[in-house]
């Protein structure tokens, strides 16, 4: 179901709510552009943990802002995220790195460092941007904007699902982590994590990631 319309669409929801096998997805059957925003905040986060910068560290965090470069090379199918120029894909979706990224996500000077490089991206529309606050603050008047939410427990559920029986992590203290991580999102003051407005709302928790993109492709093409 490719598209000719040149549109730019959002997608955001809190962790484990399945924004990044939607967005993909429908992406894919539209013939766009998949944008992982998250992924530049956790490319941040990791080049601070490497340097063994702390969140509270804005002196340094600065500096690591202003210097580094990001950018997304599709490997196949794959998006894949190089910081100067070395593809860090793989080591940027641990927990570790994931909480980071939310503490860091709340300065302001990281926003900004991060929002033309992310507009820069959807310049051209044809693309489908994945992230938190996509349609409040980096798109505000994008085309079509969802938010994509689940419950807690179906989220952990998910991620624990995810990890494999090798992961160290119990349903619990996954659970704690994405209560913590929502906490982090939604009452940071800068940029919280919240619904546009203007967003079309799809709880996922009781229906699966092909379902979710039927819907919003029906909503697209209605």
């Amino acid at each position: 179901m490719k598209s000719n319309k040149k549109l730019l669409i959002t997608i955001d929801g809190p962790a484990g709510a399945g924004k990044t096998t939607v967005s993909r997805a429908l992406a894919k059957k539209l013939g766009y552009n998949y944008i992982d925003t998250g992924a530049l905040y956790r490319g941040i986060a990791y080049k601070a943990r490497q340097k063994n910068i702390t969140e509270t560290d804005d002196n340094n965090l600065k500096k690591i802002c202003e210097n580094i470069s990001l950018k997304f090379i599709n490997i196949g199918e794959e998006q894949h995220l190089f910081s100067d120029n070395k593809d860090i894909e793989p080591f940027i979706r641990t927990e570790e790195i994931s909480m980071l990224a939310s503490a860091i996500s709340a300065k302001s000077f990281v926003r900004k460092a991060l929002l033309q490089l992310q507009r820069d991206l959807g310049s051209k529309k044809r693309a489908v941007f994945e992230g938190r606050d996509m349609g409040t603050v980096v798109f505000p008047n994008a085309d079509i904007k969802f938010f994509l939410k689940a419950s807690v427990d179906e989220r952990a559920a998910r991620r624990y699902k995810q990890l494999g029986n090798d992961s160290e992590q119990s349903l619990y203290d996954i659970k704690k982590l994405i209560i913590k991580r929502d906490q982090n999102d939604s009452q940071r003051k800068l940029a919280p994590l919240k619904p546009a407005e203007d967003a079309i709302i799809i709880d996922s928790t009781a229906i699966s990631a092909e379902q979710a993109t039927e819907f919003m492709l029906a909503s697209i093409f209605r």
